[in-house]
């Protein structure tokens, strides 16, 4: 097939991740319409999610980043010459980049050889580019500017931008809700012996892990177990939790797995505890699968995706309470419960992938 337009998609990594599963399923689909499709990534590249074999993965430093200063230095010389020297080898007709460091260095190299570019945030600016100090605001809102669009997942986000006066005055913002992933179909087999409530996501502060252990461990039930998938920085502090609340046999860190569809079909309940987000993926991955949920009500997301008491249940963020109330009530009341559950799965249909990719595409063809 002969490729009229070239892509160069870049990103920190490809390991299991939101932002990681929403660049793998837009890069294949513009792959199967017919554009080149170049994924770069700021460190190692080890795709968590399936790829196209005609799409190219490309690693920029193999190195796992130190914080000593002078490394920083190296890193951060080595990154630009190596993307500025891929740009012009590759010549690509637009960049598009995902997640805050990956959208500074594509704006410097973009911006130097005159490639068009969008920048994609995925994650609220309190914790990215709200906390830059003034040069970095300065950057940050001079190199978005420049974008031919600021890509984010919730009308949210658009306020939480504006509300830095670096960024007040941009009006190059386009909001694309994330779409729902295509998984394989589901196995009959039990994947864990008991009944469990479902999570999902990095182990980060920012997911709201050990809010979610502490409420369980509240409620007491007898009959259910807790499961976490996901892998992340936070593993340590969660297992020394789980072990001082005395939940070891209760509460399991199951890792990354690659059949989730079979977990959230499986599932009693899905529970997404963080304390903020951008649009959160796993839940409108466990809602297409016609897993009642419970979400808080963090900024950003969750309200752009589910209706209280309707096809969920929306609650108040970082509140133990509220969310072993939730849990409580929801466990206990089946009507409800399957209520949920039914209505949850029309996600399908608002957030299909090809009407979602077919605006990405819309977008970047508009741009080139």
């Amino acid at each position: 097939m002969v490729r009229k337009h070239k892509l160069i998609f870049a990103i920190n990594s490809l390991n299991g991740g939101g932002a990681e599963r929403v660049i793998s399923n837009l890069s294949n689909y513009l792959y199967n319409r017919g554009f080149g499709v170049t994924i770069v990534c700021l460190n190692e590249a080890k795709p968590a999610y399936y790829l196209e074999k005609g799409i190219k993965i490309v690693s920029l430093i193999h190195d796992k980043r130190k914080e000593h200063f002078l490394y920083r230095l190296w890193y951060g010389a080595v990154t630009f010459s190596k993307l500025l020297y891929l740009l012009v080898r590759e010549k690509p007709s637009c960049v598009i980049s995902f997640m805050t460091s990956a959208n500074l260095w594509i704006g410097l190299t973009c911006n130097i050889l005159n490639i068009p570019y969008l920048v994609s945030e995925r994650v609220t600016p309190d914790y990215t580019v709200n906390q830059f100090n003034y040069f970095l605001r300065w950057l940050s809102a001079a190199m978005y500017s420049k974008s031919k669009a600021i890509v984010v997942p919730s009308k949210g986000m658009v306020d939480g931008f504006k509300k830095n006066k670096s960024f007040s005055r941009l009006s190059n913002f386009e909001v694309i809700n994330n779409p729902v992933s295509h998984f394989n179909s589901a196995c009959l087999e039990r994947v864990y012996p008991h009944k469990f409530i479902l999570s999902v996501g990095r182990l980060d502060h920012q997911k709201g892990f050990d809010l979610l252990i502490q409420a369980f461990a509240e409620l007491e039930l007898s009959d259910v177990d807790l499961l976490i998938s996901g892998e992340g920085g936070e593993r340590e502090n969660l297992e020394n939790q789980i072990k001082e609340l005395n939940l070891n046999d209760r509460v399991k860190l199951i890792g990354y797995q690659k059949n989730l569809q079979d977990y959230y079909r499986q599932a009693e309940l899905f529970v997404l505890s963080s304390r903020n987000e951008g649009y959160p993926n796993v839940l409108v991955e466990a809602m297409s699968l016609g897993c009642a949920c419970i979400a808080t009500d963090c900024e950003f997301g969750p309200s752009d995706i589910i209706e209280n008491e309707k096809n969920g249940l929306l609650i108040k963020a970082n509140s133990i309470n509220y969310l072993s109330q939730a849990i409580k009530r929801t466990m206990s009341d089946p009507v409800l419960k399957i209520k949920m559950s039914v209505n949850a799965q029309l996600i399908n249909q608002t957030n299909s992938l090809e009407n979602t990719f077919a605006k990405w595409e819309k977008l970047i063809l508009n741009n080139i």
